[in-house]
C-alpha cells in the first residue's frame, strides 16, 4: 500500500511539474490583439514620442502614420489585479527595467481585459484575481499594418509573473 502511495505521489508531483511548465511557456499572439496589447502597454513604456503616437494612432484605427520602421513595444513585466471583493479596486503595474508605473481604474481594466484577451490564464488569491505576463515584446510593422489585411502586429511574453 505504501508504495503504490509513493507512485501515485510522484505521478501527481510529475503532473503539477508539467502543469507550470506548460503555464510558463512562451506564447505568442498575432493581429488586432497583438495590437491591442502593444497599444494599451505603449503609453507607459519607454518609447519615444513620436513612436508612442503611432501605435496610439494604430489602435484608434489609423495606419497612415509618417513612421515606416518597425517599433518594438517590450514590457519586463505586466501584473494586474482585480478584486472579487472590493470590487472598485483594479490596478495593474507594469515594468520597464527598473521603471515601475502603476495604473488604477478604467486604464487598468483596460491592460487586464487585454491580457486576458491574449490568452494569459488567470490566476488568483485571498480575494483578487490576478492576470500577468513577463518578457513582453511586440513588433508592429507600419508597412504591413498599412495594406489592412490582417498582419503587422506579433507580440511575445511569457503568461505568469
Amino acid at each position: 500500500m505504501e508504495l503504490r502511495l509513493g507512485r501515485l505521489a510522484i505521478l501527481a508531483c510529475s503532473w503539477s511539474l508539467a502543469a507550470s511548465a506548460v503555464s510558463a511557456a512562451p506564447a505568442t499572439t498575432s493581429g488586432s490583439v497583438a495590437l491591442a496589447l502593444a497599444g494599451v502597454v505603449a503609453p507607459y513604456s519607454p518609447l519615444p514620442a513620436k513612436q508612442k503616437k503611432a501605435v496610439a494612432a494604430f489602435f484608434a484605427g489609423d495606419s497612415n502614420v509618417p513612421i515606416t520602421t518597425k517599433i518594438t513595444v517590450t514590457a519586463d513585466k505586466v501584473v494586474c489585479r482585480a478584486s472579487d471583493v472590493a470590487i472598485t479596486s483594479r490596478s495593474c503595474e507594469l515594468i520597464f527595467g527598473s521603471n515601475t508605473h502603476t495604473v488604477r481604474g478604467a486604464e487598468a481594466n483596460a491592460i487586464y481585459a487585454t491580457v486576458a484577451l491574449a490568452g494569459v490564464p488567470p490566476d488568483g488569491a485571498a480575494g483578487t484575481i490576478y492576470e500577468a505576463l513577463s518578457k513582453l515584446s511586440c513588433t508592429l510593422d507600419p508597412a504591413v499594418i498599412k495594406d489592412k489585411a490582417g498582419g503587422g502586429a506579433d507580440c511575445s511574453f511569457e503568461p505568469g509573473n
